[in-house]
Formats: structure tokens, sequence, C-alpha cells
């Protein structure tokens, strides 16, 4: 899960995680991982429409976003 968060850091791809917030509800956001830190990183993200900070010990799984496909 780390490499892919360090992908998305080094290529500014979106990514998709999957977390448990601060009241133990597992919630899914698209983020673009901003800066990466020991115990954090600080992401964009596109639900929220702002930077915000995610544990990585929250984080319960992370994939690549697929891409919108329009008609």
């Amino acid at each position: 899960m780390k490499k892919l968060l360090w992908q998305s850091y080094e290529s500014r791809e979106r990514i998709i995680i999957f977390y448990m917030d601060r009241q133990h509800r597992v919630t899914g956001r698209y983020i673009r991982v901003l800066e990466m830190h020991d115990e954090s990183l600080l992401a964009y993200c596109y639900f929220r429409k702002e930077v915000r900070s995610f544990r990585i010990e929250n984080i319960l799984s992370a994939g690549t976003a697929g891409r919108r496909v329009g008609a």
C-alpha cells in the first residue's frame, strides 16, 4: 500500500483510499498525495475539494483510480 501512496506522490496521480475516521467510520476518498511523512500524508481530497491530512495507520486499503469515460 505504501508503494501506491509513494507512486501517487511521485507521479501526481489520483488514487482511491479507504480509511477509518476518528468516529471509526470507514469512508472512501479520491486523493492525490502532496507530501509523505512517517506517520501521515498530506493530500488533495477531491471529495472535500481541499488539502487534508490522513494518518497512514488509518488507511485500510488503497487502489488506482479508474479513469472516467465520457459519452
